[in-house]
């Protein structure tokens, strides 16, 4: 951990293009105050990872398969993926939950 018991959160270039696709989406499709009420609450749920990394669940997906490395954070119907590793954070994915999670994660984390 840091000096000051936190963690630093990073987005990978992935996690950063699942966020623009998906504020964009909404903004297009519904509005941009409902685009922007969702990038404030994914900055929360990305904020609270620098205090406590380890809330998440390990993906259902994944666990299947005994690969518990990975965690996820939840905002219906989104999910947020990410590692730990030392004092860092990596969120990963950003992705809509009714999507093929299998196949993404399987593409997206494990190169599969």
């Amino acid at each position: 951990m840091t000096k000051a018991g936190r963690f630093e959160v990073e987005l990978t270039r992935g996690a950063e293009d699942d966020l623009e696709a998906i504020f964009d989406y909404l903004s297009e499709h519904r509005s941009r105050a409902d685009a922007d009420a969702l990038l404030d609450a994914f900055a929360g749920k990305i904020e609270a990872l620098k205090q406590f990394p380890m809330r998440g669940s390990v993906p259902k997906e994944l666990e299947g398969f005994g690969i518990k490395e990975f965690r996820q954070l939840l905002l219906h119907p989104y999910r947020l993926i990410y590692r730990v590793a030392g004092n860092r954070v990596f969120i990963l994915l950003i992705a809509d939950g009714r999507r093929d999670m299998q196949a993404l994660l399987e593409r997206r984390l494990l190169g599969r």
